[in-house]
């Protein structure tokens, strides 16, 4: 900042908040949902900034005050596995949770068409496509389920598979391709069927529950591959 009554020059420079920059570091490595990432790092900026202020009412200046804080907690590589781990898990809980409530719904859908009036040889071809398509999503909709039974209430006493997230994502794109496969049946058949209004609006609703489930399905892909601190179950002793 210039002075002109001096004719001198004063630079007042602004040392980096540790706090912020701590907690920016983390909010670049994890990855999970938003809503839960963000409740996530809320905490961890409270908790540091209690700690803090309980620095400072020791008489310890705020800069250092900031800086004890941030070590207090361990680095950002330390502390992102353990986070890391939590946010796995509720990417798994969404992704398993939205196959769960879409995939019935769309073999509702699809049975409805199915059994609304189509010609003959036009209801064989579905009836095979559809025995094939509700095969695919059962299975992927029983591993969901059984996936937020054990990311639920289990995991306080079992310890949650470490593949788990991996298998919920891959049962996502399952799903997802059947979702494909039955829009673009639902599209060929739309100008044959007798009833082509509900088929259109049933293709639509198909088309976007896809985009729901793909994207969940990839993110938690994306969670699965990273690393986490596997969490200790009530009564178990860790290493040493």
């Amino acid at each position: 900042m210039s002075d002109s009554s001096t004719g001198t020059t004063r630079t007042t420079a602004y040392a980096p908040d540790p706090v912020a920059g701590y907690t920016a570091a983390l909010t670049a490595a994890l990855h999970g949902p938003d809503r839960a990432k963000s409740r996530m790092i809320q905490e961890i900026r409270d908790g540091l900034g209690d700690t803090v202020e309980a620095h400072i009412r020791a008489g310890v200046p705020p800069e250092r005050a900031a800086r004890l804080a941030v070590a207090e907690f361990g680095t950002p590589d330390e502390l992102v596995p353990s986070c890391q781990r939590e946010l796995t898990i509720a990417q798994t809980r969404r992704t398993a949770l939205s196959v769960t409530l879409t995939v019935p719904f769309l073999i509702a859908c699809w049975h409805l068409i199915w059994t609304s009036g189509q010609g003959w040889q036009l209801q064989q071809t579905a009836q095979l496509l559809a025995v094939q398509l509700a095969a695919v999503a059962a299975v992927a909709t029983l591993l969901a389920g059984a996936a937020l039974a054990a990311t639920g209430a289990l995991a306080r006493r079992l310890r949650t598979p470490r593949r788990l997230p991996l298998a919920v994502a891959w049962a996502g794109t399952t799903a997802c391709v059947a979702m494909v496969v039955a829009m673009v049946a639902l599209a060929v058949v739309s100008p044959l069927a007798t009833n082509w209004p509900l088929v259109t609006v049933a293709g639509m609703v198909t088309a976007l529950l896809h985009g729901l489930v793909a994207s969940s399905a990839r993110a938690c892909r994306r969670c699965a591959r990273l690393p986490v601190t596997q969490a200790l179950v009530p009564g178990e002793r860790g290493p040493g």
